[in-house]
């Protein structure tokens, strides 16, 4: 019999996880060929979700509850769950509700027929116009940096096999980005069409700042694109200098003249600086991360781990 983990990073969600534990016990007792376990990652949220977290562990003894230090994000939480994981095949969802998880089974069944990772899908998602824009805009960067297929939707609600999250949890460094992983690990990925539910209450934990940083995060640990793109177009920045000069040797001889105009040359001054500024601060954010990196900054720190009584006794 295949075991299922389910691994769900919590923040202010001391509301809804109940609601989501109790759909997946109901899902669950349907799919009999299956065992499963649920991994719940408090992700330092403020407003008391461990104590609901205990709460579930002391009553289901198929779960365990993980407690992070402080918060490290929604990617670090999941890489703490996947450490955790005794599952075949592991499916990550979040915790407000909006990912469904009755609906898990479409999921498995494209995992049984030999796809290494099946991501859900949406017809409609019942994000804000803030977050579906960022979730393109993150669609697009990994496209574009990460050779994600086009047509392939990344989400947060997904199936994937042990082995790929074994080979995810060889990365050790600081700046988790499971995307970025799972695309590096295999490129045997599908897409199911699920619904997406309204959020039941709160908002989303994104920030504008937090999603940029994410987005750092990924092309910045798992491609190089951005620095090959600042050096071509340094490139092509130095040509149109040196045309642009001979330009002006020519115009000098011919007709003993040459451009003219201190606002032109202010502008284009302004615009080669720009450019050096922003090259710099993608070298510089490289740098940085090699850094954080060498002084061994940890993906994140756990508190404390309890499971139920029953068969374990409290991890510190």
């Amino acid at each position: 019999m295949e075991k299922i983990s389910f691994v769900i990073p919590c923040y202010k969600s001391k509301n809804t996880i109940t609601s989501v534990i109790e759909e997946i016990t109901s899902t669950m007792c349907d799919l009999t060929q299956y065992d499963y376990e649920i991994i719940l990652v408090n992700d330092c949220s403020p407003d008391g979700t461990f104590k609901i977290i205990r709460k579930l562990v002391k009553e289901n003894s198929r779960i365990t509850g993980i407690n992070l230090a402080k918060n490290f994000g929604q990617h670090a939480a999941l890489m703490a769950g996947f450490r955790h994981v005794s599952g075949d095949i592991i499916v990550c969802l979040d915790d407000d509700g909006q990912t469904p998880a009755n609906e898990v089974g479409k999921l498995l069944e494209k995992i049984e027929d030999g796809y290494d990772v099946v991501y859900a899908s949406y017809e409609h998602k019942q994000h804000s116009l803030f977050r579906n824009l960022g979730s393109k805009a993150n669609s697009k960067m990994t496209e574009v940096l990460l050779g994600k297929p086009k047509k392939l939707m990344i989400t947060s609600y997904f199936a994937a096999r042990r082995f790929v999250i074994d080979e995810m949890i060889r990365y050790e460094n600081c700046y988790p980005y499971v995307i970025g992983l799972v695309l590096r690990t295999t490129r045997n990925i599908c897409n199911v069409l699920v619904n997406h539910r309204q959020r039941k209450e709160g908002s989303s934990g994104y920030t504008i700042g937090k999603l940029i940083n994410l987005w750092m995060n990924g092309f910045t640990s798992f491609s190089v694109k951005p620095l090959r793109m600042a050096t071509y177009f340094g490139v092509f920045s130095s040509i149109c200098g040196f045309l642009f000069l001979i330009y002006i040797v020519i115009a000098y001889f011919l007709k003993n003249s040459a451009p003219v105009g201190w606002s032109s040359t202010m502008a284009i001054m302004l615009l080669l600086g720009g450019v050096i500024l922003v090259v710099l601060g993608i070298i510089g954010e490289y740098v940085g991360r090699i850094f954080m990196c060498s002084n061994s900054a940890p993906q994140y720190v756990i508190r404390e781990i309890v499971k139920n009584e029953s068969e374990n006794k409290d991890e510190k």
